[in-house]
C-alpha cells in the first residue's frame, strides 16, 4: 500500500478518533472534581477556547485542499491551544483536584495535535517548505473544496461523534457552571444596608 495513503488512514482513522475518546474522558474527569463548584465557569470557557482552536483546523483540513493556507492555519491554531492548554492547568492547578488520570489525559491532549499537524506536513511537505520559502512549489493561500472529498460516512461519523461526545458534553460543563455560579451568587447573604452607609 501506499505509504501516504497509510499515514493519510492513520490520520483519519485512528488519531481523530483517539482525540475524540480522550476529550470525552477528560469530561468526565472535569465532572468528577465537580467543576462547577471549584475552578468554575473561567476554566470551562478556556475548555470551549480550545474545543475552537483544535476544531477548525480539522474541519478546514477535512474538507479544503490542503496547502500552505490551511497548513498556516494549523500551525497558528496548534501554537495557540498549547498556549491555552498550558493557561488552563497554570489556572486550575490551584483550585481543583488534577488526578495523575487527568494529567496522563491531558498529554494525549497535547500531544495529538502536534501529531496530527506533523502527519499533515509530512504528506504535503512541498507546501510546507514553500511557506518559508524553501522548495521547488509556489505556496498556495486559498481555500479550495477538496476535489478528491472524503466519503460522506466517514464525514458524518466523526462530526457527529463531536456533537454528541464533545459538544454536547462541554456544552453541559459550561451550563453546569454558569447554574452553580448564580446560585452561588443568589444565595449569598447580602450586605447590610447599615454597613453599606458605615463605609460610605
Amino acid at each position: 500500500m501506499d505509504p501516504a495513503l497509510l499515514v493519510r488512514s492513520y490520520v483519519l482513522y485512528f488519531i481523530l478518533p483517539l482525540w475524540v475518546i480522550a476529550g470525552l474522558t477528560d469530561y468526565f474527569l472535569h465532572k468528577h472534581t465537580r467543576i462547577e463548584h471549584t475552578s468554575g465557569t473561567k476554566e470551562s470557557v478556556l475548555h470551549i477556547l480550545q474545543l475552537g482552536e483544535a476544531g477548525i483546523p480539522v474541519i478546514v483540513a477535512l474538507l479544503f485542499e490542503i496547502n500552505a493556507l490551511v497548513i498556516s492555519i494549523m500551525l497558528l491554531a496548534l501554537i495557540v491551544h498549547e498556549g491555552t492548554a498550558l493557561w488552563d492547568v497554570y489556572y486550575a492547578h490551584t483550585r481543583r483536584y488534577i488526578s495523575p488520570w487527568e494529567q496522563h489525559i491531558h498529554s494525549f491532549l497535547e500531544v495529538l495535535p502536534i501529531m496530527a499537524v506533523s502527519f499533515v506536513t509530512v504528506l504535503y511537505w512541498h507546501q510546507f517548505l514553500a511557506l518559508f520559502g524553501l522548495g521547488t512549489e509556489t505556496p498556495r493561500f486559498v481555500l479550495e473544496l477538496k476535489t478528491n472529498a472524503l466519503p460522506f460516512t466517514y464525514l458524518a461519523a466523526l462530526f457527529g461523534s463531536i456533537g454528541i461526545f464533545i459538544i454536547i458534553p462541554y456544552g453541559e460543563e459550561i451550563w453546569r457552571c454558569i447554574a452553580a455560579a448564580r446560585s452561588h451568587r443568589k444565595h449569598q447573604p447580602s450586605e447590610p444596608s447599615t454597613t453599606r452607609v458605615a463605609q460610605q
